[in-house]
């Protein structure tokens, strides 16, 4: 990150579309944030995803009147939507820190047009995520029990349990990825401070710029916490989904009590955070017109990581089946054909469909090159990896170790109730961040087009001792 090299266009790699300076690039993308005329589509979008945020309240008011009894989870089935819903919207999240993070720290600079609404989705789906375990505690008011502060009552958190481990892991990434965003937002809120015509928005944006100027050692330092922010969240890539799945790994439940659950939540994660980037992407560049920004370059790399965790998720499935069987306990052989052949059967063989053989077509250049296909596909790996961690919770708890405590676990309406609210409640925050921030990286932007007539910049730290007071550095 500390040197600079020839911008992606001078290299010759396909990471903006032609005809573009730097004006044109500020211009595109500023305006959609400055722009007075709100799209009705946007109204529309923003509209739908406000009647999913009152169906969010509505269940969470009834779950707080009448307890968890309005959900589906009983005995032996304890665990239902919450968990499932908890564990799909974390990993979701996982993409964002692995493109503004790992792919920044490798020099990727295809990143670069998709890192800040994947940031975004990101904090949006950690907000989605938490909702569930707070309610799922059953007094959600005395929450903050789970945290380590010092009390009359001498009473502290089980450090040894797993469920409290994602207390830490969770807002440790939650607030790492919020200070990654904001200070990566930090040179763009200076540029709309400086082209906003209203007074308002102008403080605004300039109260959130705090004081940038492009000045040489702003520049220094903000190199400096970007790159630590950046190390700092890497690990963060790798850790988050493992702690989350020691909630599965620790306990001694048939089908959870595995060593490979930490690598195979960790590419899972990785598997539908990059589907739903692809989900959000392919219609947000045709929206707004951001085909030069977002290529089939983007489109298609992202199609190719998808293939690669994808594959790296179906290894972990035929490894949970050897286990079951080379571990010679019954528990285990049982649990497997149980999942296949049991009254859950039906999600195992969808989930095998929609994760194993949908993604085989990407192998295909023509398929990764179609963007109707692409959006399908990315769709599918979604519902596919719910899918998976349906499987996971349920059919490992409805069968117990006594036949005596088996039994079937139904969701209810609230349970869907609450699921889809939160979906309601991540499109409400990514339309009023699409319509107030600006989606794409404008400065980053800026230092993939090509400088006609220019010498490549030397190795080196560049600093923007030349930038205006608009903060509009051209910065390799």
């Amino acid at each position: 990150m500390s040197s600079a090299k020839p911008t992606g266009a001078a290299s010759g790699a396909p990471v903006i579309g032609p005809g573009h300076s730097l004006a044109s690039v500020t211009d595109q993308i500023s305006k959609i944030v400055l722009s007075r005329q709100t799209p009705t589509g946007w109204f529309i979008g923003l509209g739908v995803a406000m009647l999913g945020v009152g169906v969010l309240i509505t269940a969470i008011g009834w779950l707080l009147w009448w307890g968890l009894g309005v959900w589906g989870i009983n005995q032996p089935v304890g665990w239902g939507f919450a968990i499932i819903n908890f564990v799909w919207w974390i990993g979701i999240g996982h993409a964002g820190t692995l493109i503004s993070a790992i792919l920044l720290l490798l020099k990727q600079e295809w990143r670069t047009s998709i890192n800040r609404f994947a940031e975004a989705m990101t904090l949006f789906a950690v907000m989605c995520a938490g909702v569930f375990p707070l309610l799922h505690v059953g007094r959600p008011w005395l929450a903050y029990w789970l945290l380590p502060y010092p009390n009359t009552m001498g009473m502290w958190p089980q450090f040894r349990s797993p469920l409290l481990w994602d207390v830490f892991a969770v807002s440790t990434y939650a607030t790492v990825s919020a200070l990654f965003w904001y200070v990566g937002l930090i040179p763009d809120l200076a540029t709309l401070r400086d082209r906003a015509k209203s007074l308002v928005w102008k403080r605004i944006y300039g109260a959130l710029a705090l004081g940038w100027r492009g000045a040489a050692r702003h520049w220094e330092r903000y190199e400096t916490a970007y790159g630590l922010l950046a190390g700092l969240a890497t690990p963060l890539v790798v850790s988050v989904h493992t702690v989350v799945s020691f909630d599965f790994a620790v306990s001694v439940i048939p089908g959870w009590h595995a060593t490979i659950m930490p690598p195979y939540f960790v590419a899972g994660a990785i598997f539908s955070g990059f589907a739903m980037v692809l989900t959000l992407a392919i219609p947000i560049r045709r929206i707004f017109g951001l085909e030069d920004f977002i290529t089939m370059k983007h489109l298609d790399n992202m199609a190719k990581v998808i293939l690669a965790t994808g594959m790296i998720v179906c290894y972990g499935y035929a490894m949970e089946a050897f286990f079951a069987w080379y571990s010679g306990s019954p528990y285990e052989r049982y649990m497997i054909v149980n999942r296949m052949l049991g009254p859950y059967g039906w999600s195992y063989w969808a989930l095998i469909t929609c994760n194993l053989l949908v993604p085989q077509l990407l192998w295909s250049s023509a398929v990764r090159r179609n963007i109707a296909a692409l959006f399908a596909i990315a769709i599918v790996v979604n519902v596919g990896m719910w899918l998976e961690r349906f499987v996971i919770v349920v059919t490992s708890l409805h069968r117990d170790y006594l036949p005596s405590s088996w039994g079937m676990y139904y969701p209810t309406v609230w349970d869907w109730a609450l699921y889809i609210g939160t979906i309601g409640l991540f499109f409400f925050l990514l339309f009023l961040f699409i319509r107030f921030l600006p989606m794409i990286s404008i400065f980053e932007m800026r230092t993939l087009v090509p400088a006609t007539g220019e010498e490549p910049p030397k190795k080196g730290l560049h600093i923007a001792a030349s930038a205006g007071p608009s903060g509009e550095a051209r910065r390799p």
